[in-house]
């Protein structure tokens, strides 16, 4: 039996919608947008941890089953969203930062800096090895910067920067792999809910902002989705069967309201920019509430898993 990957059309439905709107005057004929730099975690790595020392690799089988260049690092079967995401706005499937060869070769549409496991903390994700957080990741894309500048004079790259598409999927990884792994985590001893909350969207802030400050203009930031809806919080006995973690969703929806309040803030403060929210949470969660709309769904036996290493475990 297929599997469709149902989080990803909607999602895409979702944020294609949002994209046509702030784009809709420069959309004749040509891209929305001239390039595509990616932030994020293993929702849209593309390959970046191919080339660490990390538990958090997709290499290998069954991932990339049904994608033309099999597995390549990608955490699903096959197109992630930003792969569908640049195929409905013009643009190639983006280079991984990390590989040696994306120096080498044209990065003017665009860049991936995702990494599996990593945060917007520093910390999160370090019981699975090396990734590369937000903070870092935004260095990665100064050092593409200072390529770029190379190629292009600085009228045309600022033009370009400016009508490029900045997509930001972080936060997951600092609940799933940090504030709810206490055993291996101080922070949900040191901060509630909504501190921890306030503590993540200012660092994410702070790193936009570097980004708005090298260029970029067009940001579509993703919310988190339902955390306690995934397997990897149901396998913990943690709510009745059939039934989410309601402390988990509870505290991911902190994070989204702050993360909306951000939106709201930095589209009033700096004109000639566009931020926009991708609500994630609601896109999923209408799925799980109403999954016959959607077609055939297979929800996946988190409790019989096997041949897959401790990362891949915890996901699932």
């Amino acid at each position: 039996m297929k599997v469709t990957c149902l989080s990803v059309v909607t999602l895409l439905a979702f944020w294609a919608m949002f994209l046509i709107l702030i784009s809709a005057d420069d959309f004749v004929g040509e891209p929305l947008f001239p390039a595509m730099f990616v932030f994020g975690d293993s929702l849209v790595d593309d390959g970046n941890n191919n080339f660490l020392n990390s538990l958090a690799k997709a290499n290998f089988a069954p991932y990339g089953i049904d994608f033309s260049l099999g597995p390549t690092g990608r955490f699903s079967n096959g197109k992630t969203p930003i792969d569908l995401l640049g195929e409905k706005i013009g643009l190639p499937y983006l280079p991984p930062f990390a590989d040696t060869i994306t120096q080498d070769i044209n990065i003017f549409r665009g860049v991936n800096y995702a990494s599996a496991a990593s945060g917007i903390l520093d910390e999160t994700g370090r019981h699975l090895g090396q990734r590369i957080s937000f903070r870092r990741q935004v260095q990665n894309f100064e050092t593409t910067l200072s390529q770029l500048k190379t190629q292009m004079d600085d009228k045309s790259l600022n033009q370009h920067l400016a009508k490029s598409l900045t997509v930001v999927i972080h936060g997951s990884n600092d609940y799933i792999n940090n504030y709810l792994m206490s055993k291996l985590y101080l922070t949900s001893f040191i901060f509630d809910p909504k501190s921890y909350a306030d503590l993540l969207i200012s660092l994410y802030k702070k790193q936009i902002l570097v980004l708005h400050g090298l260029g970029l203009r067009k940001f579509l930031l993703g919310g988190l989705g339902p955390l306690g809806c995934i397997p990897n919080q149901l396998s913990r006995g943690s709510a009745p069967p059939g039934q989410c973690v309601s402390y988990v969703n509870n505290i991911v929806s902190m994070f989204n309201d702050v993360l909306r309040s951000l939106v709201d803030e930095l589209n009033s403060e700096y004109d000639g920019s566009v931020f926009v929210y991708g609500n994630t949470y609601g896109s999923l969660s209408d799925i799980i509430s109403n999954p016959t709309i959607y077609g055939k769904i297979v929800i996946p036996k988190y409790r019989n898993v096997i041949d897959l290493n401790i990362y891949h475990m915890m996901l699932m």
